[in-house]
């Protein structure tokens, strides 16, 4: 017998195209007509290093970010890495996320901080690293910028990470390295939506750690985030942020990096190791009384270190590997060609 699915298929539907997750129906059974996709796509790209993934459902294809050179490439099963965005104000790409209906792309923009030694993107400067933070806004046909929105003015470390989208066009940002969720507005102008010290990662040796990650838009009006280094989830209404609440889990989702929906309407969490002291995984939590629980549904280790985000396509549920731990480890004096996209089975 079918557990309940923890959303009406409908709403979850609709919750998934406008944040660019899946097109495919989003019913218990598989759908024949869809093909199946391979177990493993292996990507193809010089030195990309990409963290974010979205499913593209307008070119029926994967986009990746690359935190080495502040891209957007299109990737098909081929595995074949093309650029679509080449925007040398973003220094480095994290979140991406799309809006077919407005002919949207949203990408996040940083200079992550490392260390007073590392170099970890193409385009990084002692001026900009740690404090270059923003959303890069772009024609999703084309790849043409539309607006650059700077999230990291107020003094302080900033790293605009992940992103959740709303049908009214209203994006919400975190930023990992402050206690801030920002929202931009669809004429692209930012305001600070919460700010609690219950999302600030505490600063050790003067390097920041990275606190509020990942995050997704729940239709029945609130928005699931998660903290890197505690594991922590918490659920945030949209209409009043300041009575945000913690998720209970049954095990805290600690390293975890990008989440999102999952066609039952689970979700994923990819966690790994880079500045945490969980695992290189993948779990998937079902959610309960309107996600004020969480319940574990599967958790195993992940083949290829350092799990970053599922993308989420009509023939399978892919989790992005690029071997972040080398570049982070190395300080950037190391890099990869190439990364893995690998199904989620559970």
């Amino acid at each position: 017998m079918r557990a309940k699915r923890t959303l009406p298929s409908l709403a979850l539907a609709m919750s998934l195209m406008v944040s660019g997750g899946i097109v495919a129906s989003a019913a218990d059974d598989p759908d024949p007509s869809v093909p199946t996709g391979p177990a493993v796509i292996n990507g193809i790209g010089s030195e990309l290093h990409p963290e974010g993934i979205i499913w593209d459902p307008t070119r029926n294809a994967f986009l990746v970010g690359s935190l080495r050179k502040g891209t957007v490439s299109v990737v098909g099963r081929d595995g074949v890495a093309r650029p679509l965005v080449t925007d040398k104000r973003l220094i480095a790409t994290g979140g991406i996320r799309v809006d077919p209906g407005r002919n949207r792309l949203y990408v996040t923009y940083d200079d992550v901080y490392a260390g007073p030694d590392a170099l970890l993107s193409e385009g990084s400067s002692p001026q900009t690293r740690g404090r270059h933070a923003g959303l890069g806004i772009y024609n999703l046909r084309t790849g043409r910028p539309i607006k650059i929105v700077d999230l990291g003015a107020a003094p302080g470390w900033h790293l605009s990470n992940d992103m959740a989208l709303t049908p009214d066009g209203n994006v919400y940002v975190t930023d990992s390295f402050s206690d801030t969720i920002f929202r931009v507005d669809k004429a692209g102008n930012a305001s600070v939506f919460i700010k609690d010290p219950a999302f600030q990662a505490p600063i050790e040796d003067n390097l920041p750690n990275v606190g509020l990650n990942g995050m997704v838009y729940d239709p029945r009006g609130f928005l699931l985030t998660v903290r890197y280094d505690t594991g922590a989830l918490f659920r945030i209404p949209l209409d009043r942020p300041q009575d945000f609440t913690e998720v209970r889990l049954d095990e805290p989702l600690v390293g975890a990096d990008g989440i999102q929906w999952l066609p039952d309407g689970n979700l994923v969490a990819a966690t790994n190791t880079i500045r945490s002291n969980g695992i290189d995984g993948v779990f998937v939590v079902r959610g309960a009384d309107e996600w004020h629980e969480g319940h574990t549904v599967s958790k195993q280790p992940w083949p290829e270190p350092a799990p970053t985000m599922t993308g989420v396509a009509p023939y399978g549920n892919y989790v992005m590997s690029s071997k972040l731990n080398i570049l982070f480890g190395s300080g950037g004096k190391e890099t990869v060609d190439g990364f893995v996209l690998r199904k989620l089975e559970y």
